[in-house]
């Protein structure tokens, strides 16, 4: 059995870590309240987005109902209630309701935009150094695991990948937050054992691959 390390200790190396993050874990995912739910801390909210979420899931994936139906009979309680709150609100000395700013503000929405944008950004510059092919290792790796996705794809539908996914986002950080000294022993010596590999695979087949000869520059 491997050792256990303390998650937080000074002398772990950030290249024991998964993925060589430098962060806590919870720092990893924002540090906000959006890690708070995906790390169980508020478990209350985190048990009802995931009970909702399960839900929508078994609506339409199991019970196959149809979207435009829920959609047409959310819309008719949504509007009920809102003309109960607007007519009783004048009886009640009540505050009328006012939906726009109570789903989503012009600052939230900004906020929310700019997150986009900024985290967009970083998804495409990635994208783009894998494709220009500067590492070799990440670039094959890259193409095996679309391949593999691709595969996945074609056997379950697309609405049982996301809800596998929001599983995944939900359930696995904070296993990991829990077991996370012994999961970066794993990750590591796997990180370790997969360069060897590769290393017999760069020297066995890469370097045998014949290439074109390299003219030398001439400087005057």
């Amino acid at each position: 059995m491997p050792p256990r390390f303390v998650s937080e200790g000074r002398n772990e190396r950030p290249a024991d870590k998964l993925f060589g993050r430098r962060l806590a874990i919870h720092q990893f995912f924002g540090g906000g309240r959006v890690a708070d739910i995906v790390l169980w801390r508020e478990k209350h909210l985190s048990g009802a987005i995931l009970a909702a979420v399960t839900a929508v899931w078994f609506l339409f994936s199991v019970v196959e109902y149809p979207f435009l139906t829920l959609l047409s009979q959310i819309t008719i309680v949504a509007m009920l209630l809102v003309f109960i709150w607007s007519n009783a609100a004048a009886l009640f000395n009540w505050r009328p309701p006012k939906i726009p700013e109570l789903i989503l503000s012009e600052k939230a929405f900004r906020e929310f935009a700019l997150a986009f944008h900024y985290k967009l950004n970083l998804c495409l510059a990635f994208f783009h150094d894998v494709a220009m092919g500067k590492d070799l290792r990440l670039f094959l790796l890259a193409i095996a695991s679309l391949w593999v996705i691709s595969v996945i794809g074609s056997i379950f539908s697309t609405l049982n990948l996301l809800y596998f996914g929001y599983l995944c986002i939900q359930i696995l950080p904070v296993l990991y937050e829990r077991y996370e000294g012994e999961l970066d022993h794993l990750a590591s010596k796997g990180s370790r054992d997969l360069k060897k590999l590769y290393s017999r695979f760069d020297a066995n087949f890469l370097n045998k691959i014949p290439r074109g000869p390299v003219k030398e520059k001439k400087y005057k």
